[in-house]
C-alpha cells in the first residue's frame, strides 16, 4: 500500500480509503447490512494496509457509523484514521450540532474522530446553517476539546463556491466527487493542494456507473481480464498528483483485494494508451447515458416507499438495448419479488422530499415518470 501526507494535517493516509457506504447487504431497498461479513471485510482491508475509513451520519440508513464502530473494536481503532460528517440538513441550532456529534461518537464507540466534515455543504446550507449557527467556531471548540483532530467539508457545489470556502482559511480537508466522467473539480483540487489542504475523492468510479457491465459496443475498451472500467477509473484519479486519498465503497473481499493490489502497484497510473482510452469511454458514456445517478442512497427513505434508487438504476440499464428486457422485468418485479420490496413510480405523490436530498440535483420526479413510461412500454 502507498501512503500520502494529508496536507498540513500531517496525517499519513493510505491512498485507498474505505467508504462505509456500499457494504454487503441482504436487501436492495432499506439497506439491511450483512453485519458479520461487513465487519470481516473492513478488518481484512485494514489488515492489508488500508488505514483510512470514511462514514457519515446517514449512510446505509444510519447504520454505517454503528457498524464501523463494531468493526474497529479489538484494537482496530488504533490502526485507522476515522472521517465522519455533520448532517447539516438536521442541524437547527448550535446545541443540536453538538448533540448530533455526541451521538456519532457514541455510535462509533470512540472518544474522538480524526476528521469531521460539514456534509454536502452548498451555498444555501453555508448561509442558512453554517453561518447562522457559527458552526466553524463550534468546530474549533470540538478541536480544542480534543474531540476532533481536523475539520473540513464535502460538497457537490460549483467550483467557484468551493474555492471561496477554501479561501476562508479555516478548513484542512476537502472531499469532492471526481472521476473521468466528472472532471470539473480538478481545478478545485489543484487550488486546495496549493493552499495546503488534504484532498479526498468520492465517486472515483462514478458512484458505480463505471463498474456496471458496459454495452456491447463499449466492451472493446475494457482492460483484458476485466468486465468493467473500474481499474482505469481508479488509475485516472491516482494519476492526478493533487489527490491524496481515493474513497471506494467496497462491497466484497474480491473488490477490496483488487483495489488494494492496484493501489500497491507501480502500475497505478494511467499509461498514454489508457489515457486515450478513458477519453473515448467518457465520450461514448455521455453519448449513451444522460443520467448521473451514483446510487448513493440518500433518497432511500421515501415516505411512499418508492424504490427511487433501484428505479433510476433500471432506467440507466435500459439505455443498452440488449439489457432493456431485463430492466423491464426488474421494474415489473417491484413489490412482487422479495428482493424488490416497496413501490414503483405510481406511488410517487411528488412531495419533493427526494429532490432536497439528492447531491447530484437530479430531477428525480421527472426521471421516475420517464422510467415508468419506458419500463412499462412493450
Amino acid at each position: 500500500m502507498q501512503y500520502k501526507t494529508l496536507g498540513k494535517t500531517g496525517l499519513q493516509a493510505s491512498i485507498l480509503g474505505f467508504g462505509i457506504l456500499r457494504l454487503p447487504q441482504k436487501e436492495i431497498k432499506r439497506p439491511t447490512v450483512d453485519t458479520a461479513e461487513s465487519i470481516r471485510i473492513i478488518r481484512h482491508a485494514i489488515d492489508n494496509g488500508l488505514n483510512f475509513v470514511d462514514t457519515a451520519y446517514n449512510y446505509l440508513g444510519s447504520q454505517s457509523e454503528k457498524l464501523l464502530g463494531k468493526a474497529l473494536q479489538e484494537g482496530y481503532r488504533e490502526k485507522v484514521i476515522i472521517s465522519t460528517k455533520s448532517p447539516l440538513w438536521d442541524v437547527k441550532s448550535k446545541e443540536l450540532f453538538h448533540s448530533l456529534f455526541e451521538e456519532q461518537l457514541q455510535r462509533l464507540g470512540v472518544e474522538y474522530v480524526d476528521i469531521y466534515l460539514f456534509h454536502n455543504i452548498s451555498k444555501k446550507r453555508y448561509d442558512e446553517v453554517v453561518v447562522k449557527y457559527s458552526l466553524i467556531d463550534e468546530m474549533k471548540k470540538l478541536k480544542k476539546a480534543g474531540k476532533i483532530k481536523h475539520f473540513g467539508f464535502s460538497s457537490h457545489d460549483k467550483p467557484n463556491f468551493v474555492k471561496s470556502l477554501i479561501d476562508l482559511g479555516e478548513f484542512e480537508i476537502i472531499l469532492l466527487q471526481y472521476n473521468f466522467l466528472d472532471r470539473e473539480t480538478a481545478e478545485v483540487f489543484k487550488y486546495a493542494k496549493e493552499k495546503g489542504l488534504g484532498t479526498f475523492v468520492m465517486g472515483p468510479v462514478g458512484g458505480g456507473r463505471l463498474a456496471m457491465e458496459p454495452t456491447e459496443e463499449m466492451k472493446q475498451w475494457i482492460t483484458k481480464g476485466r468486465n468493467d472500467f473500474a481499474d482505469v477509473a481508479l488509475k485516472f484519479v491516482w494519476s492526478n498528483p493533487d489527490i491524496d486519498v481515493v474513497l471506494s465503497g467496497m462491497g466484497s473481499q474480491q473488490m477490496i483485494d483488487e483495489n488494494i493490489a492496484l493501489a500497491s502497484s507501480e502500475n497505478r497510473f494511467l499509461t498514454v494508451e489508457e489515457s486515450k482510452r478513458v477519453d473515448t469511454i467518457a465520450a461514448k458514456f455521455k453519448e449513451i447515458y444522460d443520467l448521473d445517478c451514483t446510487q448513493c442512497g440518500y433518497c432511500d427513505d421515501c415516505p411512499n416507499d418508492v424504490m427511487i434508487k433501484f428505479i433510476l438504476k433500471q432506467l440507466m440499464i435500459s439505455k443498452d438495448p440488449l439489457k432493456m428486457h431485463g430492466a423491464r422485468a426488474n421494474y415489473r418485479g417491484i413489490g412482487v419479488n422479495k428482493k424488490s420490496p416497496g413501490n414503483n413510480t405510481e406511488a410517487c405523490t411528488e412531495c419533493g422530499e427526494c429532490l432536497e436530498k439528492c447531491p447530484q440535483n437530479i430531477e428525480i420526479i421527472e426521471r421516475l415518470k420517464e422510467a415508468h413510461s419506458i419500463l412499462t412500454s412493450r
